[in-house]
């Protein structure tokens, strides 16, 4: 086998779970890399695991676009691979801004993106497909919200991630502040299973309806609505869900599917799609699924990227500190 050439991979938002996480699985797979990180932070503890580190700009700042190019054309980057909910949002709608720079962008499919960062807009998608949808509505009164979500009800900021701004209404106080508070943003949706009906499934979408194997994990949530425990599952009708959504949705590369079940031995239903890496990513890592490195496979070598299939196991996260001197 040739000698694998060393190339030049950005990542995003090494100070948080998801970047981080990827920068350590790019360490751990097959490709040289040199790795820089990227973070509005300069204490991001990722930077000391890449071998290069920039200190950002907000990505709603108006100079974020020029920021990044020059950063690319500094260092010769051939892929990014976005580590934040934000920086996938604005790179998926500026995608012509990156286009002569020669660096590739580790994103999904524009409109799956689209979708993915309004909650509404997917609940209708998936109706539009014939896919299970849980029930949800944008308005109405207490009375007409209860009857056809049931009583208590979730209200959802239709734009957010990581389970922010989530939160249970059980009268109409709850909901007059809410619709007053969010507007447009508003739905209401029926609370589906409970914290040990979770599940969080990801696969890498080879942009044809089709992709690689799926990993499952059942999970429990932190506050900050990232996975703080998981085990390894087979759910068979989880994964013929995932087969309808990839047909339907046509992802590409690295893609997310939060899922709760109804009840023991109940339905599946889609909670939402993360079009990127996870916040689970590090941990399907350590399952055998390599996220980032799949990434430099389909997005520089052009591969359709598998893994053997999933390791048994569980997993808990913890806080460990870095120390400087």
């Amino acid at each position: 086998m040739p000698e694998l050439r060393r190339r030049t991979v950005l990542v995003t938002g090494v100070g948080a779970i998801i970047g981080y996480g990827a920068v350590n699985s790019l360490r751990l797979g097959r490709y040289p890399l040199k790795i820089v990180g990227l973070d509005i932070h300069a204490h991001a503890v990722g930077q000391h695991w890449c071998d290069a580190f920039e200190t950002a700009l907000p990505v709603a700042d108006p100079g974020y676009a020029s920021f990044l190019r020059e950063v690319i054309a500094r260092h010769g980057v051939e892929l990014v691979i976005p580590g934040i909910e934000q920086d996938v949002s604005f790179l998926s709608q500026n995608r012509t801004a990156f286009a002569d720079t020669g660096a590739r962008l580790a994103l999904n499919d524009a409109e799956l993106v689209r979708l993915a960062d309004d909650k509404w807009l997917l609940h209708e998608a998936l109706e539009r497909h014939g896919l299970p949808a849980i029930d949800s509505v944008r308005g109405g009164s207490f009375g007409e919200i209860a009857k056809q979500l049931g009583v208590p009800f979730l209200i959802k900021p239709r734009r957010s991630y990581a389970s922010k701004g989530i939160v249970v209404a059980g009268d109409a106080a709850d909901l007059a502040y809410w619709q007053q508070k969010l507007a447009d943003d508003f739905m209401a949706q029926r609370i589906v299973g409970d914290a040990e009906s979770e599940f969080t499934a990801s696969l890498f979408g080879w942009g044809d309806g089709k992709g690689s194997r799926p990993m499952v994990l059942q999970r429990w949530l932190a506050r900050d609505g990232s996975t703080v425990r998981a085990r390894v599952v087979s759910e068979p009708e989880l994964e013929a869900r995932l087969d309808e959504l990839t047909s339907a949705f046509r992802p590409i590369g690295p893609t997310n599917f939060q899922f709760r079940r109804e009840s023991a031995g109940g339905r599946f239903l889609l909670l939402e799609i993360n079009p990127r890496l996870s916040s689970a990513s590090s941990l399907r890592r350590a399952f055998g699924m390599n996220e980032p490195e799949m990434c430099v496979a389909y997005y520089l070598d052009g591969e359709r990227p598998d893994f053997p299939g999933p390791r048994p196991g569980g997993a808990v996260r913890y806080i460990e500190d870095w120390i400087t001197g």
